[in-house]
């Protein structure tokens, strides 16, 4: 176990822990609203990865977020890495949902597929530029917020209270476990909530493992810029995969 993260002064006697776990509530609620309310509350969403990414730097000071990750990796070699890992992990898991179960809505990323079309109308817009529309935010929003708050400000709170190994354990299976909204729940048009519960069970975790990957990086490196850079290479490498190989037949 590791120290207690020191808090900035106006939340020094607040639980760590604690506060990280409604932090995870508020959030994870965010994600379902913004994932499956109506059209005006999508934005919660990625507005849900900003206030992550602001999260460190509420509760934390310098010293405090140094303790996290949020410092550069003593090797530029450890980025590449991240990024050649994200990327490898993004494409393993588009061929075994493509090998289980085809282009049928099982798949992952067909489900992701289907989320992107709900933004926008994408009749006559080219792959391509959907491709960036879809891309480019991915890069951002997700890697940064996710990696501060999960391999960061959530492993760290944790490993305050119980070995490195439990804690990661536990963060990872959360990662899964919220990454549900993305494929796994849906809500149908009569009988409400439904659960894909074969696909979805894999998929959350195939998205534990990719998170315990990330967390793997974060240590290694003693920086969450590595961790994060594997991120932004899974989402890139993802939506390569979801608008070169299934948009076409993802409808």
């Amino acid at each position: 176990m590791l120290t207690q993260l020191p808090l900035r002064p106006i939340w020094r006697d607040t639980p760590l822990l604690a506060a990280v776990t409604l932090l995870l509530i508020l959030f994870t609620a965010m994600r379902l609203v913004g994932l499956f309310g109506p059209t005006a509350w999508r934005v919660l969403l990625p507005l849900s990865f900003v206030l992550m990414a602001a999260a460190p730097f509420v509760l934390l000071g310098a010293k405090g977020r140094r303790q996290i990750g949020l410092k550069r990796a003593g090797a530029s070699g450890d980025y590449l890495l991240g990024v050649a890992v994200g990327a490898t992990l993004a494409l393993a898991c588009g061929f075994l949902g493509s090998l289980l179960y085809g282009n049928g809505s099982d798949h992952w990323y067909v489900s992701i597929a289907a989320y992107y079309r709900r933004q926008l109308d994408t009749d006559g817009m080219g792959r391509l530029r959907l491709h960036l529309i879809f891309t480019l935010p991915g890069l951002l929003f997700s890697p940064i917020g996710e990696e501060l708050f999960f391999r960061g400000l959530m492993q760290r709170a944790l490993q305050a209270n119980m070995s490195r190994r439990r804690a990661t354990a536990i963060e990872s299976a959360v990662f899964g476990l919220v990454h549900l909204g993305h494929h796994g729940l849906f809500i149908g048009a009569a009988a409400g909530w439904g659960l894909l519960a074969g696909s979805g069970l894999l998929w959350v975790l195939l998205m534990a493992g990719v998170a315990a990957v990330f967390a793997w990086l974060r240590l290694r490196s003693d920086s969450i810029g590595p961790a994060i850079a594997a991120h932004a290479a899974f989402n890139a490498a993802m939506n390569a995969y979801i608008f070169g190989a299934l948009w076409a037949s993802a409808g």
